[in-house]
């Protein structure tokens, strides 16, 4: 009875390691992320603003920082240095524009605006836990573009924590910062955490 345990035990852990998506390329891997139903991105849409937070996998960061050139010894050391945390991307669009495009009315509100997108997201961005625990962001990256860019694009980064990752789904919310949305919530099932798809790399 035993051995026929270890033997079911065995094989269902090897589906699991062969059901893991590869994907040839970034461009497949981000088309395949940006399918709602794979539950990788959550998107809403409210008085005119649009908020969309995507889950980056490690192997995303990792094809950035290598460009073009991929060494084995490189992807193994990015790989590692990188999954002591976890990434999501967070787009804000008023009208299909930047939001500093549209939303200040004038040079107080304009510098407020930049202020709380440089430095504040961290306090009105939360992530909690089905069991309510809660994870502290580690920090955020928001590159100004200066109207370039028809979306308010930024990086936030979280510590891989096994109270986040071993819950049944965690939840990020996102206060009101002046857009008229009220505090917005989006809920992911975990397994984004821990099955996450990955790139083949040449």
């Amino acid at each position: 009875m035993r051995g026929a345990f270890i033997i079911l035990f065995l094989g269902l852990s090897f589906l699991s390691s062969c059901s893991q998506n590869t994907f040839d390329s970034e461009k497949e891997l981000v088309s395949f992320l940006k399918d709602s139903d794979n539950g990788f991105f959550k998107e809403k849409i409210i008085n005119g603003t649009t908020i969309s937070l995507m889950y980056r996998p490690i192997d995303l960061l990792v094809q950035q920082e290598l460009g073009s050139s991929a060494e084995n010894k490189q992807i193994d050391s990015l790989r590692n240095i990188y999954s002591n945390y976890f990434y999501f991307g967070l787009n804000l669009t008023k009208d299909g524009q930047e939001l500093l495009s549209v939303i200040p009315q004038n040079n107080n509100e304009f510098g407020a605006m930049v202020n709380q997108l440089s430095f504040g997201m961290n306090k009105v961005i939360h992530l909690y836990s089905s069991r309510k625990d809660t994870l502290e962001m580690t920090d955020y990256v928001y590159p100004r573009m200066y109207g370039f860019s028809k979306s308010t694009a930024m990086l936030l980064v979280y510590p891989r924590d096994v109270k986040i990752t071993s819950a049944d789904n965690f939840t990020i919310s996102i206060e009101d910062i002046g857009l008229k949305t009220g505090e917005v919530k989006f809920k992911f099932d975990t397994n984004i955490l821990n099955e996450e798809p990955e790139l083949k790399f040449d």
